[in-house]
């Protein structure tokens, strides 16, 4: 024990003094109440235009017809999914090895919103999947590996409330979190490392982009869009579980 408190108190020194102000229950409370609406705001015009775009101004793809559209959906809740869970598992690494409980409330924050990802990124795909593949389901590698994300997330609230004492489901759902993250090259790369059904990547950071400017830019509006949707939801969720916890305490009457 004495090891495991010493570690602590030496890391915590890593840790510049701006984190340890964000640290603080009453300060991350306001501070994210007042960044809330800056990514609120821009995520609904952003999906709005781009969703838009993809449906209606976009071109038909001569192989795929229309039915590639669901692209703008599938693809950014897709990638959304697997940003959700590097969320929660760093949030978890944060509150594990320095002990900070907000960093634990994050992580709790941010896995409802990214199960709720992966969920849509199935469901679009089993969509894409019926006329594309002539079934809604295969047991590919990716679509099974994206399957085992969900499953984490599930796992991870289901053990996160499993326990009487919040602090202990914030330390076993942390560890769960911490493991999971081997699925996530799997997911990245499973396309390259096996034989599968699912397409390889429409969009590489060295390679040739197999979309043209025409389908890429609403694409990248969605995904921006959904990105500050996943930010918001997850401080807005962030701050209720702050005043959940700290209901006890002083400073919550006051913000209130």
């Amino acid at each position: 024990m004495s090891d495991g408190w010493s570690f602590t108190r030496w890391s915590a020194g890593i840790l510049p003094a701006w984190a340890h102000r964000l640290a603080s229950p009453p300060h991350f409370y306001a501070l994210a109440g007042r960044l809330t609406p800056w990514f609120a705001w821009p995520a609904a015009v952003l999906m709005a235009v781009g969703l838009f775009a993809g449906l209606f101004v976009a071109p038909t793809d001569h192989q795929q017809g229309d039915a590639f559209r669901i692209i703008y959906v599938h693809v950014p809740s897709a990638w959304l999914s697997m940003s959700s869970y590097a969320i929660v598992a760093g949030a978890a690494a944060v509150g594990l090895i320095w002990r900070i409980k907000l960093a634990h409330w994050v992580a709790h924050a941010a896995a409802p919103v990214g199960a709720s990802f992966t969920f849509l990124a199935l469901a679009t795909g089993s969509i894409w999947g019926k006329p594309m593949w002539g079934t809604w389901w295969v047991w590919d590698a990716r679509l099974t590996a994206e399957l085992v994300l969900l499953f984490l997330f599930l796992g991870y609230l289901a053990l996160a409330d499993a326990f009487d004492d919040p602090r202990k489901g914030d330390r076993a759902s942390g560890v769960l979190a911490l493991v999971g993250v081997v699925n996530l090259p799997i997911i990245k790369y499973s396309v390259d490392w096996w034989s599968t059904l699912h397409q390889p990547a429409t969009i590489t950071a060295l390679g040739k982009r197999a979309i043209t400017i025409e389908m890429l830019w609403p694409l990248l509006l969605m995904w921006l869009g959904a990105t500050l949707f996943l930010v918001a939801v997850t401080l807005t969720r962030a701050r209720a579980i702050t005043l959940e916890r700290e209901r006890a305490q002083a400073w919550v009457g006051e913000a209130l």
